[in-house]
């Protein structure tokens, strides 16, 4: 993709990435975690390219394809229980418009090699069920799982090794590429002292959505809105 922006003078290139690229455990945090690695790169031995390559990294998209949403709000209108692997797991939190945002400002601001990250809000599974029982009138009631190959309790949207480099940008860090050698020699007498003092910005530390601010969220959702607007006997 890189090779055929360059060909065709492209200006900028967004690559788009996810919360599961930061310490993956499946196939596609892998995939994306090295396609983020491929524009870094890219950015390092090519500083002259005429292409810009950059990257964001979000976390699910609120009512797109693979979000739980759309399955919580059948089994919610079939009058089933809706079906959670771990209730106190946590995930963050965007709708369409955040994300499209996201890649807007990583065109407008980005250096080659950047990676630009949401600063999103999270939920526990469960508050997410809950706000859409409500929503919906049923009553709250879960079929719990247990969690399955391959699922976190919590997503990291940021390392602490990136934050400690990482710029803010009101709503969003941005994170600029490593450009340090392996000269380890620069750290055989003197190294960092305040690392320990930086987390990972993950979905268990992120602002916690209570259950009515998941409501008005999901309201905010046409998907939602179009739904909740069906005649009784419809649902």
């Amino acid at each position: 993709m890189i090779d055929a922006c360059e060909r065709n003078s492209v200006r900028s290139t967004v690559f788009l990435s996810t919360d599961k690229a930061v310490q993956p455990i499946n196939a596609m945090g892998l995939s994306k975690a090295l396609m983020e690695k491929v524009a870094q790169a890219h950015a390092r031995n090519n500083p002259n390219a005429e292409t810009n390559v950059s990257c964001v990294r979000y976390g699910n998209v609120m009512y797109s394809r693979g979000s739980v949403i759309p399955l919580f709000i059948e089994q919610i209108r079939a009058g089933q229980p809706i079906t959670v692997t771990e209730p106190k797991m946590t995930r963050f939190l965007m709708t369409l418009a955040e994300s499209v945002e996201l890649v807007e400002h990583a065109f407008t601001h980005a250096a080659p090699g950047d990676v630009f990250i949401r600063k999103a809000a999270a939920s526990t599974i469960a508050d997410l069920g809950e706000a859409l029982c409500n929503l919906f009138g049923a009553p709250f009631k879960m079929n719990i799982l247990g969690i399955r190959h391959g699922e976190k309790m919590a997503e990291t949207l940021a390392s602490r090794e990136e934050l400690e480099h990482a710029q803010d940008h009101a709503d969003f860090f941005r994170v600029p590429v490593d450009s340090r050698d392996l000269n380890y020699s620069l750290y055989f007498e003197q190294g960092e002292t305040d690392r320990d003092q930086i987390f990972d910005f993950n979905s268990a530390n992120a602002p916690r959505l209570t259950v009515p601010e998941i409501e008005a969220l999901l309201l905010t959702l046409p998907q939602v809105r179009a739904q909740l607007s069906e005649p009784a006997a419809v649902r």
